[in-house]
């Protein structure tokens, strides 16, 4: 009945469920399998590495030289810390990695098929098909200007063009309307981010001037990323939340 026990022994005992798995499993489910575990050895081999190059330094001369050292010999005699990474470093990446992670780090993935409808183009006896419909809400600025109609390879349908977010912050929990300023990344294709395809999980710059906010230096803040969360091809409407 001793916790401690039954939990040191549960651990004991993973190994050769690993172990176990790795030879019983097969297919599909053997890859993903081998793919995780090679990035846990990965990660292991990495952290042991830097367990042992923490603090190698180089041997210093015993005794001063007589002779002067030519200059590009001066750092060998100097004591070298060879640690790989200091912990402050890493800190400061994961710092900075939790401060863009975002409410919906993985999306569905959108086929082109699905993203575009082939538009044919021409005469009936020569008829092409270079042309691209997108299917799906997009995003053009304020100064946006048609290519002309022979040299337009991807159209985008004025009904589907959306200017306005309904912009949810979270730690204020409320919920406003904010214009759009531009699509910063769209996790589907660069191409879709070039053509501001709206889909789920696209990153989006907002006007945040109307909430009021101020920065550090107490000017207002003006454009806020936020990150779009619903499916704007089937509600009608944008729905993101500010990442702050």
């Amino acid at each position: 009945l001793d916790h401690e026990e039954r939990k040191r022994k549960r651990l004991a005992r993973e190994s050769h469920k690993v172990s176990e798995n790795a030879q019983k499993f097969t297919g599909l489910r053997a890859k993903l399998f081998q793919k995780k575990r090679h990035a846990q050895k990965i990660a292991m081999k990495k952290q042991i590495k830097a367990h042992e190059e923490r603090n190698v330094k180089g041997a210093g001369p015993s005794e001063p030289a007589s002779t002067p050292m030519p200059q590009y010999l001066l750092d060998r005699a100097e004591a070298t810390n060879a640690k790989a990474m200091s912990t402050a470093i890493k800190n400061k990446r994961l710092e900075k990695a939790a401060k863009f992670s975002v409410p919906l780090p993985k999306v569905r993935g959108i086929a082109e098929e699905e993203m575009f409808k082939v538009q044919f183009s021409g005469k009936k006896t020569a008829k092409k098909s270079w042309k691209r419909m997108v299917t799906k809400p997009t995003f053009v600025g304020p100064d946006f200007t048609r290519r002309p109609v022979k040299y337009e390879r991807f159209i985008r349908p004025m009904g589907l063009r959306y200017k306005k977010v309904n912009a949810t912050h979270p730690t204020l929990n409320v919920t406003v309307q904010l214009p759009i300023l531009s699509v910063k990344k769209n996790p589907q294709n660069p191409l879709y981010t070039q053509l501001g395809v709206l889909t789920r999980g696209t990153v989006i710059e907002v006007n945040i001037s109307e909430l009021g906010q101020v920065t550090s230096s107490g000017k207002v803040a003006w454009g806020r990323y936020a990150q779009v969360t619903n499916n704007p091809e089937l509600d009608g409407c944008i729905n993101a939340v500010l990442l702050v």
